[in-house]
């Protein structure tokens, strides 16, 4: 039976279709022999996700702060429970099928004799089958022949339990169960088995799975980078892979969202399918969600070879988009991920008559229980709203609504004046035709230069330390300059000791899109000739962005504090900075690296602050740089000592 099992799953498993980005067509992948690896993080404490998904800042965040775990180390242990979550297409049941195939193939779980796949769409189904055994006589007749599972060593793989429709009855048991499915999941527990869904459900599912000692739990996070050399290998026509292998090594934006199968995807797609691709089309978040939107609108719902000038010309077409627009701007303020048909058709009448012209773009959801409809991804539906809140919202309701904070950026972005950028055709939506439709809207308010300059100023009174890093991701994203009215806001006093503070830090916890949204920032910044407050660097190893934004910091800036030793070969500090604070006294380091990372700043330094692993063995040549510069005042923290003067530091190093 087990040789039955093994060999079904080889032969109708080994591929699987794979749905393009926003399209039903469906491309089959072999399992086998083109596998994408996957990033698999720990995920025990993996929190509930507000709107069912990862949102943009919450992902790259996480992709910073897990660390990968190898495929051979999840499915080796052979824990009793494994848990699985991700967001919609990252890759749950390409991960599940691969394992079906490696068991097949002897390479894990080899002391488990029988395997069996279930899929709670197709379950949802079966509501009246009561038993794990009448379970498996029904999707596996032809191989288990009437078993008795309990007297076999078995283990359960169940795919998308976020699509049981009875979820809330198999997850709370006070509930009357009137479906017998319910019960002949729950037996599923008696046994090992590997539960995979979206983030909230497995979320949810974890109390159930409390008793096992033997439990991991585990989220995808995308492609890594063997993954995404592979997709690029296996997916993009010859005569494009160096275009997409250069994008995605150039942009910082293409580089960060890579790892996303959806983004990954889709920018693999557009790059391959134009004929001249500019390196800016994904120079900004916003540009890389604006040219998905329109690549989208091109390919799959207008249909034709129009150029977008040609196609955005068409009144009808903008109409059409802010019809869109609307749809998810009304849904994703009252954070409704899953709609129905009335809920649409309260602000938008003609939904019922139209709602085919929409597909595509929103997904139809057939249950027993009716209709239900959802946009195909959570960035369209942000990106959608976003455009919305951009033509038709003011500033002040816009900063208003707490919902749209995750918006803020990408409407800002709508207000770059790139002309070669294609954001320009998304920023003009209803001028042409708006007098027609009145009604709809509260008055044709899209917001205007002076709009995100008054979004640039709220954002910069905030207290919150998080609406700092949301202004210079704003300024980013519009491509914003240093006029008059940039300095003004900048230059306004902060929230502590009344200075015009601005800090950069360099740590492991940010993310490599702030590091650039950081970079275009402080370029500015330091050409208008401010200076910056101070800089923090709690890292050793900088990626080419990271190098790039110390460099740029440190021409002009007061404080500088390093927490470890750094590996920064090529360059050394050029420009005088007022205090110098070296905080390694956890860090055992050589005389030689200490005089190659640290001493050209010791050298520029005013005031010094210093504190040493009680192990060095270097202190005598630290008090010949001190005498030898022009610090005018230093502190050193060595073994338990401090010393403010050089008299004090000689007199140590000779005892």
């Amino acid at each position: 039976m087990s040789a039955e099992l093994k060999k079904y799953y080889l032969k109708y498993y080994g591929k699987i279709g794979e749905l393009q980005p926003l399209s039903k067509a469906s491309a089959n992948v072999d399992l086998i022999q083109k596998f994408v690896d996957l990033c698999v993080v720990n995920a025990a404490n993996a929190q509930m996700d507000a709107v069912f998904s990862v949102e943009r800042k919450d992902f790259l965040e996480k992709q910073m702060n897990y660390t990968p775990i190898p495929y051979s180390e999840i499915f080796t242990k052979e824990e009793s429970v494994i848990l699985i979550s991700g967001i919609a297409g990252i890759g749950k049941t390409w991960l599940l099928r691969k394992c079906l195939l490696d068991w097949s193939n002897g390479l894990i779980w080899k002391n488990v004799e029988l395997v069996f796949y279930l899929e709670c769409r197709r379950l949802n189904q079966h509501q009246n089958i009561s038993n794990i055994n009448e379970l498996l006589n029904v999707f596996y007749k032809d191989i288990v022949n009437d078993i008795n599972i309990s007297n076999h060593t078995a283990l359960f793989i169940i795919d998308g339990l976020d699509e049981f429709k009875y979820m809330n009855e198999l997850l709370n048991s006070s509930l009357t169960c009137k479906y017998p499915i319910v019960n002949a999941l729950k037996e599923v527990q008696k046994y090992k088995y590997v539960i995979a869904g979206r983030v909230y459900a497995i979320d949810q599912y974890q109390c159930l799975s409390a008793k096992h000692s033997d439990k991991l739990t585990i989220q995808i996070m995308g492609f890594n980078e063997n993954g995404i050399n592979n997709y690029v290998e296996n997916h993009v026509i010859e005569e494009k892979k160096e275009v997409v292998k250069t994008t995605l090594k150039e942009s910082p934006i293409a580089k960060a969202m890579a790892s996303v199968p959806f983004y990954l995807s889709s920018m693999c797609k557009m790059i391959s399918d134009s004929k001249n691709f500019y390196s800016n089309s994904f120079l900004t978040m916003t540009d890389l969600y604006g040219n998905i939107f329109l690549y989208f609108l091109r390919e799959h719902i207008i249909k034709n070879n129009k150029l977008v000038y040609e196609i955005m010309e068409d009144s009808s077409n903008k109409k059409y988009i802010l019809i869109i627009c609307k749809i998810a701007y009304k849904l994703f303020v009252e954070n409704k991920i899953i709609f129905s048909k009335e809920e649409v058709q309260a602000f938008y009448s003609d939904f019922y008559k139209n709602e085919g012209n929409f597909f595509g773009f929103i997904e139809k959801i057939e249950t027993d229980l009716g209709c239900y409809y959802q946009f195909a991804h959570l960035t369209v539906m942000e990106f959608c709203a976003s455009v919305y809140a951009y033509n038709c919202l003011s500033s002040k309701e816009i900063m208003a609504n707490e919902r749209l904070k995750s918006c803020l950026s990408m409407i800002c972005g709508l207000a770059n004046k790139n002309q070669n950028s294609l954001l320009k055709f998304l920023v003009n939506l209803n001028e042409s035709w708006f007098s027609s439709f009145r009604n709809w809207f509260s008055g044709n308010r899209k917001i205007s230069h002076t709009g995100i300059i008054w979004i640039f100023n709220r954002l910069r009174k905030s207290n919150d330390e998080d609406y700092n890093d949301l202004f210079i991701e704003c300024f980013y994203e519009s491509q914003s300059s240093f006029t008059d009215e940039i300095k003004s806001i900048v230059d306004k006093h902060w929230w502590m000791m009344d200075k015009h503070l601005w800090s950069i830090s360099i740590d492991d916890g940010k993310t490599s899109y702030l590091t650039s949204c950081e970079n275009y920032f402080i370029n500015h910044y330091l050409k208008s000739g401010r200076k910056l407050w101070s800089l923090y660097v709690d890292k050793n190893i900088l990626s080419d962005e990271e190098k790039k934004l110390l460099i740029q910091c440190s021409t002009n800036v007061r404080d500088v504090d390093f927490y470890r030793p750094i590996n920064f070969e090529g360059w050394k500090p050029k420009d005088k900075i007022e205090e110098l604070k070296i905080s390694i006294s956890r860090h055992l380091i050589t005389k030689k690296d200490f005089e190659e990372n640290f001493l050209p700043w010791i050298n520029l330094c005013e005031e010094l602050e210093l504190k040493l692993h009680n192990d060095i063995d270097f202190i005598k040549e630290v008090y010949e740089w001190i005498r030898c510069s022009n610090i005018k005042k230093f502190r050193i923290n060595y073994r338990e000592n401090y010393f403010s003067n050089l008299d004090e530091l000689k007199n140590f190093t000779t005892r």
